[in-house]
């Protein structure tokens, strides 16, 4: 269940009531695609850098370990030791991005893993069927990701596919939470917006599935290659046709700018792997833009990542240490980056939260974008 707390112009405050707990909104969930945080990250990691939701790949956990497997275990959560929120996207950004490897038909997606070329299919059923043993707290219902850019024609037909796929999707969950073996009989689905750079088409998709009373709709198929200006023409337009009285979820986005946009147009979660991935290779966020710890400027440099920043990682490490660290390839210096990295977005998803609570959300994303802007003085 959801609860609008109070709003500014589009942006939302919010909470949502999950079988695992409360998400505060705006949240940004953390990427654990396998079942882990990229970057040697524990659990108690997550609560220290204050996740509070993870997010795991239905396709990745369906290759490996098994999610029947996961599910002899007890579910993802017992298996993971993490007892907060898990959404577990559906495998169809896969459809999307194993373009070289998939045939799309009615029925579903016929896959070759990417892991040792065995054949694979999965449709609506057998997505909402591997998110049920996986026991994930929100399960993303199967859609197409379509490509970027793509013909009109095609986009009305892979959208009308979509909306197909969802009935199927909602139908089979409803008689899954039923079962008695189910391990969470309170599963929840959130449907899934497409149509691309269409307005039309996203505004008319819109509808239909806002018709269907879903626990939450997420936007698909942005940051695909659009620029940001068009993804953010997409949110004003289609946004306002998606029920306010559910979180609204835009998949894969993104940098600090992208979400401080998108929640001035009512979006309320997010994800992406940017923080992690980028943390890997010494990529680090500050409130003054990244900086690159591998740079030769920082050999010396005493100070931590950036100053007066809690995290575990500037508490007590120093830049020139876990530049040494990254020099050396040991893997300390990229779980530090991570560390704070995640620690960053979550504490900015946390200022977020306050402005809007205070209701000074405008005035906090302009100094916010500003101080992205400014370079950290030498």
């Amino acid at each position: 269940m959801y609860k609008l707390l109070k709003t500014e112009g589009r942006a939302k405050r919010g909470e949502f009531h999950t079988p695992h707990g409360i998400i505060q909104t705006p949240v940004f969930m953390n990427v654990a695609t396998v079942a882990a945080i990229k970057g040697a990250l524990s659990t108690k990691d997550l609560k220290d850098v204050k996740c509070q939701v993870a997010l795991s790949n239905t396709y990745h956990l369906h290759l490996r370990p098994g999610d029947k497997i996961i599910k002899k275990l007890g579910g993802l959560h017992k298996f993971m030791v993490w007892d907060r929120p898990i959404l577990t996207d559906s495998g169809g950004f896969q459809v999307f991005s194993l373009t070289s490897l998939r045939k799309i038909k009615e029925e579903g997606v016929y896959f070759s893993s990417h892991i040792d070329g065995r054949k694979i299919f999965m449709g609506p059923e057998e997505s909402m069927q591997i998110q049920s043993n996986i026991g994930s707290t929100i399960a993303m219902a199967f859609d197409e990701c379509s490509p970027y850019p793509a013909e009109r024609k095609y986009m009305e037909d892979s959208v009308a596919r979509t909306t197909r796929w969802l009935e199927r999707c909602k139908k089979e969950l409803d008689r899954l939470n039923k079962l008695d073996d189910t391990i969470n009989k309170k599963q929840m689905l959130f449907g899934i917006n497409q149509g691309g750079t269409y307005a039309d088409i996203r505004i008319e998709h819109a509808k239909v599935i806002s018709d269907m009373d879903l626990d939450g709709y997420a936007v698909g198929g942005l940051a695909v290659g659009e620029t940001h200006e068009e993804m953010y023409r997409i949110l004003e337009e289609v946004v306002p046709y998606l029920p306010q009285n559910k979180p609204t979820y835009l998949m894969g986005v993104g940098t600090p700018e992208n979400i401080l946009e998108a929640v001035d147009r009512g979006i309320d979660f997010f994800d992406c792997v940017l923080p992690a991935r980028n943390g890997r290779h010494g990529n680090v966020y500050t409130n003054r833009g990244k900086l690159n710890l591998f740079n030769a400027k920082y050999e010396l440099d005493e100070r931590p990542i950036e100053e007066g920043c809690k995290c575990p990682t500037c508490t007590t490490y120093s830049r020139a240490y876990i530049r040494h660290l990254l020099k050396a390839k040991e893997m300390l210096g990229m779980r530090l980056c991570v560390l704070h990295n995640l620690y960053f977005f979550n504490t900015m998803m946390e200022e977020i939260r306050e402005a809007l609570d205070k209701g000074s959300y405008a005035v906090y994303k302009k100094q916010k974008l500003e101080g992205f802007k400014q370079k950290e003085e030498e």
